[in-house]
């Protein structure tokens, strides 16, 4: 047998794939943009249209950007908030909190950015109460 044969199967590794190495791999930015689109359909209609907008107008705000670090930092994201959407109408999608390192890191425009969407959320999602069940304090 050759040597680079012998070297070819000892490179052959006999570990279990690592699902977590390879949900890492990234997208370009058009098909990931398209992805997300794609996964936003299995959302109820309200968080859909917020998402889509929301997921438009940041990769409109980034297309200019020509720094590779930031780029991989931005794809990776977007990457890792698609492995957490559910993968088919049946599932729901439950959300999950921010990790205080990533909060810790964001800028100012950042954070701007995030209280502005979790007020808009709020307004999305809140609880309509009904009026029938509507009960006025008595006045004594």
């Amino acid at each position: 047998m050759h040597p680079s044969i012998r070297r070819l199967a000892a490179s052959v590794s006999k570990a279990p794939l690592n699902l977590n190495k390879a949900s890492a791999m990234l997208y370009p930015p058009v098909p990931l943009f398209r992805r997300l689109l794609r996964a936003h359909r299995h959302l109820p209609p309200e968080m859909r249209t917020l998402g889509d907008d929301y997921i438009k107008s940041e990769f409109r705000r980034h297309k200019d950007v020509s720094n590779p670090m930031y780029i991989m930092g931005f794809l990776t994201q977007w990457k890792m908030y698609l492995d957490q959407m559910p993968p088919s109408q049946n599932t729901t999608f439950s959300g999950k909190k921010l990790d205080p390192t990533v909060f810790e890191k964001m800028s100012k425009e950042q954070l701007g950015q995030l209280y502005e969407l979790m007020h808009a959320t709020k307004e999305i999602w809140k609880p309509v109460e009904p009026e029938s069940e509507h009960v006025e304090p008595k006045k004594s």
